[in-house]
């Protein structure tokens, strides 16, 4: 039967690798100057010595495989935090990743885990499942081809999530499995949901999307607070974050932002935190201020949903979000938000450092 299936696999036409950008996502208009970015050869040359200077010293920091990795965090995190805003090399992207995230620990933790989910366990999520694969990145060449290698990929990790727990999402794992294999793609997105380092992501995607509630009622009251008139100015347009800011933090900026931006919010995402996704929406709404208090409803509609080119240059716009500090007040906005919807807070309990890492595979 399994091969049967297997014989089923259409091949397609993939594009010419010209057609593609560095990420492998299909050009605009290979014809046109659309996304081409034109430098000289003494700069190109220039930015290819800085990224292997670049290089060098991330693989010194982290050791063969990640060996040193834990040390030098421990002697020297303002330097760890200092690279990562500044980018993570793109070809050590996946190992860092799955470090800073916490998921290789809990891959090292649970050896077989992730080939018993997909193979000889069964999802009740499989046709949703199925149906949304080729809505994630489609146009990204590893997740064009119908019933690819990609595609394939794509299933298995979300069919072996929706067995370990119930929800599953196409745009984190599309993302993450660029960068790295099926099982490691698995544990990462069960570090980010369960909360192996920081809090758990799964209310994003349960029933009634509590967690993107609570987020979305903690960035109107922060937009209100850093940009006043622009708070006011969506009051009286009667525009709420939920219109334009839901996939922000459900799909952590992975499914409109230019990819090459949405790397870099997600190196700092998985080190420091969902706090970057309300700095970087709070950086762009500040640095299109101007332009969209002056807009009625269906312009500014569409405006908070197209950006212009210079707002999504990341060595402008993150800059502008590191910038911007609202750690502490997210808290209390939090603590507002439950003691507004009758719920009793858990951050006194355990620290984040203290959570117990995950239930076991049995108890799902």
């Amino acid at each position: 039967m399994e091969k049967k299936r297997n014989d089923d696999y259409e091949t397609g036409p993939l594009p010419s690798p010209r057609s593609l950008d560095r990420f492998g996502f299909v050009k605009p208009d290979a014809n046109t100057s659309e996304g081409v970015v034109k430098t000289s050869r003494s700069a190109y040359e220039y930015e290819k010595i800085k990224e292997r200077r670049r290089v060098r010293k991330w693989r010194k920091m982290i050791g063969v495989g990640g060996s040193d990795w834990k040390h030098y965090l421990r002697k020297k995190p303002n330097v760890v935090k200092r690279r990562i805003r500044k980018g993570i090399p793109d070809c050590l992207r996946g190992l860092v990743w799955q470090l800073i995230s916490g998921s290789r620990d809990l891959l090292l933790m649970n050896p077989g885990v992730y080939e018993q989910l997909v193979i000889y366990e069964t999802s009740a999520s499989e046709l949703d499942i199925i149906r949304d694969i080729s809505r994630t990145f489609p146009s990204h060449v590893f997740f064009q081809q119908r019933h690819g290698p990609g595609q394939r990929s794509l299933y298995n990790v979300l069919k072996a999530y929706s067995v370990f727990d119930r929800d599953g999402m196409g745009f984190l794992a599309g993302l993450l499995l660029l960068y790295m294999s099926e099982e490691d793609a698995f544990w990462l997105l069960v570090a980010l949901l369960k909360g192996a380092v920081h809090a758990p992501m799964e209310g994003l995607y349960l029933a009634g999307l509590p967690l993107v509630q609570q987020y979305l009622f903690q960035f109107e009251c922060l937009v209100r607070e850093h940009l006043p008139k622009l708070g006011e100015h969506f009051s009286q347009e009667m525009i709420n974050p939920s219109m334009y800011a839901s996939q922000w933090f459900i799909t952590v900026f992975s499914y409109s932002f230019p990819f090459h931006l949405a790397l870099r919010i997600w190196d700092v995402f998985l080190y420091e935190g969902v706090k970057i996704v309300f700095k970087v929406g709070l950086a762009l709404l500040k640095y299109c201020h101007d332009d969209l208090v002056k807009l009625p409803f269906e312009k500014l509609i569409h405006g908070l949903k197209n950006f212009s080119e210079d707002a999504m240059n990341p060595d402008t716009l993150l800059p502008l979000a590191y910038s911007i500090k609202i750690t502490k007040r997210l808290e209390e906005l939090k603590l507002e938000y439950e003691k507004k919807n009758g719920k009793i807070s858990r951050s006194g309990e355990i620290s984040e450092n203290e959570k117990p890492i995950l239930p076991s595979i049995q108890s799902n």
